[in-house]
């Protein structure tokens, strides 16, 4: 998605509107009355406010709800309505967390947190932990509390994120280290990208393949027999996933991508996003002189329109300028993976638009 010109508006994360609704919650449990706006304090010491989009109070249970603000950042859950609801707990059981409608359920080991426990990180929860235990201090209260966080049409949203492959059913899951979005970070990608890492090692995977794209990931997984656990989102974060693998390798990698983006690795760029790395056309024309074309065929790559275009005209030729592009891939990811603590054994496929496999090395 293409960062829009000026200055960003920064956002706020479910896991800061998770705090915020519970806080507001929980100080109605306790005196009838809901702050709004209410105002908490991010682990940076930041104070923002949150205005309540609902609220509703029982004899037993308080609930608030804070509409997610993501600024403008292309976030899937800016606009969605996450709520709190907050009741007594046992005396001394201490803040109990439980996932509402939307908010999802860790089923795979590998994540910050056990199997069978809401799919509320644990930034989130100290966030909320704190905020209950300043309230409860304020009005003379224990601080046990069961605090159920949920969010509207969470279930739908979660399809548009990383929380099936990482095995986070039922919906979305409360992230944020921070509290604060910053827009076009693409922070919150690269996290999943290490989380799937960290959940492909847990449940035994030996080779795992980092697309990206859906044609390439399609096709390296076709190729290899790869699914669930040990396919990773890997998008333009190619630099990402190397250097989490260096840390916490595993036996195979295959990274699949289309030829453009692959030949901006095979180049050493570790963003593939085109505002962040273009193709060399003279870097392509180089590989294919050094495969023997002509000095004509040479200068015609180097003036090609597209990197397709420099394939095309490479291929009428017989030149296989696909498989040199894969191979000087494979050489650069190789490098960002020197120091591991175990070999790992790389290769790489290179796919057209269609999905033709036009390059490979292993």
């Amino acid at each position: 998605m293409t960062r829009p010109p000026g200055p960003l508006r920064r956002g706020w994360t479910t896991g800061a509107c998770a705090t915020a609704a519970t806080t507001a919650a929980y100080q109605a449990l306790l005196t009838g009355e809901f702050p709004d706006p209410v105002t908490i304090t991010l682990p940076g010491g930041q104070t923002p406010a949150f205005a309540l989009a609902v609220e509703s109070l029982s004899d037993d249970a308080a609930m608030a709800g804070v509409v997610k603000d993501a600024g403008d950042d292309p976030d899937a859950t800016h606009g969605a309505l996450i709520r709190a609801t907050v009741r007594r707990g046992t005396p001394g059981s201490g803040v109990v967390f439980r996932a509402g409608p939307g908010v999802g359920t860790v089923t795979l080991p590998g994540l910050p947190l056990e199997v069978g426990e809401p799919a509320i990180n644990p930034v989130p929860r100290r966030m909320m932990r704190d905020h209950i235990a300043a309230v409860a201090a304020a009005h003379g209260a224990s601080g046990d509390a069961v605090v159920e966080i949920s969010v509207d049409n969470g279930e739908e949203i979660a399809t548009h994120t990383w929380n099936p492959r990482l095995g986070i059913l039922g919906g979305l899951s409360i992230l944020g280290t921070t509290g604060i979005v910053i827009p076009y970070s693409c922070s919150a990608w690269i996290d999943s990208i290490r989380r799937g890492i960290d959940v492909a090692i847990a449940t035994g995977e030996t080779h795992v393949l980092g697309a990206t794209g859906t044609t390439s990931e399609r096709v390296g997984a076709e190729i290899h027999g790869l699914s669930g656990t040990a396919l990773l989102d890997m998008g333009d974060f190619v630099g990402a996933l190397l250097k989490y693998l260096r840390r916490h390798p595993i036996p195979h990698v295959t990274i699949a991508g289309g030829f453009a983006k692959l030949s901006k690795l095979a180049d050493g760029h570790l963003d593939l996003h085109s505002a962040r790395s273009q193709v060399d056309l003279t870097s392509l024309a180089e590989r294919a002189a050094a495969l023997g074309a002509t000095p004509a065929l040479t200068s015609a790559i180097r003036n090609a329109n597209t990197a397709l275009h420099a394939l095309q005209l490479a291929e009428a030729a017989a030149l296989p300028l696909g498989n040199a592009v894969a191979a000087a891939a494979r050489e650069a990811a190789l490098r960002h993976l020197h120091g591991s603590a175990m070999p790992i054994e790389v290769d790489v496929i290179a796919v057209d638009r269609m999905g033709r496999v036009v390059g490979r090395a292993a």
